[in-house]
């Protein structure tokens, strides 16, 4: 049976002319019509905007989309510094008003107390005398190996670190005179208890040569170890301190949230250019299809 041809147009055409764009319909990626074969336009023009010089996304892969301006660092800014700086705050205001708050302190302060010669070796890991010299060591060593590489400002890292150590009894010693919070009663009387010096000297000057020697280690087996050994390093301070009675653990946990605030400053600087630290270079542009 002889199939009957469709029609290849309407009433009115002309059927010299090329078929009319429809509304709506998306325009595919045909020949140009100079014979440049180009995908981009359908005229043979060159795009207006070259693949490779499109704006980086945030992987630094050509031709993406950029990052809205603002909204991810506020997020993360908020997070890193607002938040422990308002746990902070409100602790120290609680202690400062003899809060609700300060009665299950002293209730879990009495409950966790139990002195022992191990607690006490724990704390000393926080006294100035051990944490200092580990910093000073890996200040020396993150300088020398900044400046052989021939970094700009490669002294601008381990001085931010030092300042943001500095910036520790800057910080401590008047809060403690202003609060004057009293001791556990296995310290006896006596008061500039909160916030606990050793547990911020140990998270600053621990977390400050972490930050440091993270862009010297090769794998990420290894930068996630020494993450975890500072952790370690400053929760066995806070332990000790709590277990041996010379502090409450709010003046522990508020030291946490003072040293979290002071590192996160300190990483957003390593992180900046003045301190040599470089955003991941974005991928060499590809050839257009």
């Amino acid at each position: 049976m002889r199939e009957t041809p469709r029609p290849q147009g309407t009433v009115g055409d002309t059927g010299s002319g090329p078929p009319q764009l429809r509304p709506g319909r998306a325009l595919a990626h045909t020949t140009g019509a100079s014979g440049s074969e180009s995908p981009h336009r359908s005229d043979g023009r060159p795009p207006q905007t070259p693949r490779g010089g499109r704006q980086p996304g945030p992987v630094g892969r050509p031709g993406t989309t950029p990052p809205v301006p603002g909204r991810p660092t506020s997020f993360f800014l908020c997070l890193l510094l607002g938040l422990p700086a308002l746990l902070f705050a409100l602790i120290t205001w609680q202690v400062a008003a003899h809060g609700p708050l300060l009665r299950l302190d002293e209730h879990l302060s009495r409950a966790v107390v139990h002195p022992s010669r191990a607690s006490g070796a724990l704390c000393d890991l926080g006294n100035v005398e051990v944490a200092l010299p580990v910093l000073a060591v890996v200040l020396f060593l993150a300088g020398r190996r900044a400046r052989a590489s021939g970094t700009d400002h490669w002294w601008a890292g381990p001085l931010a670190a030092a300042v943001t150590m500095a910036l520790v009894p800057a910080l401590v010693v008047p809060l403690k005179e202003l609060i004057a919070r009293g001791g556990p009663p296995v310290t006896g009387p006596g008061t500039g208890y909160y916030p606990s010096g050793h547990t911020a000297t140990a998270a600053v000057a621990y977390g400050s040569a972490t930050l440091l020697l993270l862009p010297l280690l090769r794998t990420a087996r290894a930068r996630r170890a020494l993450v975890g050994v500072c952790v370690l390093l400053v929760a066995a301070v806070s332990v000790g301190l709590v277990r041996r009675g010379y502090h409450w653990p709010l003046d522990v946990l508020a030291s946490w949230c003072l040293g979290a605030v002071l590192l996160g400053a300190l990483w957003l600087f390593l992180r900046s250019p003045r301190a040599g630290g470089a955003a991941p270079a974005p991928l060499a542009p590809t050839a257009s299809p």
